[in-house]
């Protein structure tokens, strides 16, 4: 194939080659799935149900729901579907959707992270101005700058990966499509606009990971100084589960985009491309719902109230 013109599909990795160790997979990914589904259905019901968590925090945690349920649907069925009917295709119009949707997803996320590190140190830095800075409008508008510069920042990247010429094939390595993977597709000589465009997404990406880490190491000084170990117990747990989904989230997605190409190898980029892309969706529900127990009896009350219905 000469160049992407020629291109009306992609072959995406397959896992296995058997079709039991086929089967094996769908099974393993439906579990996984479905645990994603749950989980945060669960929490976007909560947080839309109950009055009582109708504060900045929530409001933030229900937007992380949904970017995760959207982040782990654009990748997941369509492995499974592959599995299932034993094909690796996937259209050229569908790659460019994943691509779109999964930068989408995943740059809304890590600016949503950022605004919820801004939401904790406003509660635990400055508790008295909470209310006048974390009113309604202001969490709207902050959550609608994280959507749209998710938007925008997709569409520059999908732009760019799919106006290179592809001319190494169309052999994907890797079971959605992922820009570094089609990369490996394209003709050297273009592979340095779409490099330009890496560098000020990479750029962005550490301006919100230093905006973070200066929140926590304030966010922390200020918790230190709190008198009562029950106060600075409570401090805790309002920040633990947020940086334990920052850490993971940061964690997986340097890993996969800043590793060495010396250490690239199909299986090791599979496990990353899982950890970074299936993980978070499925685990983040269960980090937040550990430590915070107005969310812990909300969800209780909510699956009770299902199972009472029911019987």
């Amino acid at each position: 194939m000469s160049n992407s013109s020629s291109l009306n599909q992609f072959l995406l990795l397959a896992f296995v080659d058997t079709w039991e160790l086929q089967l094996l997979h769908f099974s393993l990914f439906l579990g996984i799935y479905l645990a994603a589904l749950l989980g945060n259905g669960l929490i976007i019901t909560a947080v839309a149900c109950d009055h009582r968590l109708h504060t900045p925090m929530y409001f933030f945690l229900f937007n992380l729901s949904l970017l995760d349920l959207g982040s782990i649907s654009t990748t997941v069925p369509k492995s499974m579907a592959n599995s299932l009917w034993d094909t690796r295709a996937i259209s050229y119009s569908g790659c460019a959707a994943q691509v779109f949707l999964l930068a989408f997803f995943l740059s809304t996320e890590y600016s949503l992270l950022t605004v919820m590190a801004y939401d904790r140190f406003i509660a635990i830095c400055r508790p008295l101005h909470y209310g006048m800075l974390m009113d309604t409008r202001a969490c709207v508008k902050m959550a609608a700058a994280a959507w749209a510069s998710g938007f925008l920042h997709a569409l520059l990247h999908t732009g760019n990966t799919f106006s290179i010429p592809l001319c190494q094939g169309n052999a994907v390595e890797q079971f959605f499509c992922e820009i570094p993977q089609i990369l490996k597709l394209s003709c050297s000589d273009s592979y340095l606009r779409e490099a330009g465009v890496l560098v000020i997404g990479i750029c962005l990406f550490f301006g919100c990971f230093i905006f973070i880490v200066l929140s926590y190491v304030q966010i922390f000084t200020a918790v230190l100084r709190i008198p009562s170990e029950q106060g600075q117990h409570k401090a805790f747990s309002m920040c633990l589960p947020h940086l334990a989904v920052v850490s993971l989230f940061v964690v997986t997605a340097m890993f996969v985009y800043l590793k060495p190409p010396s250490i690239s190898s199909p299986s090791l980029d599979l496990v990353a491309a899982v950890l970074y892309a299936v993980v978070p969706p499925t685990v983040n529900p269960l980090i937040y719902s550990m430590r915070n127990k107005e969310l812990k009896d909300t969800l209780k009350k909510l699956i009770q109230l299902v199972l009472f219905q029911q019987q």
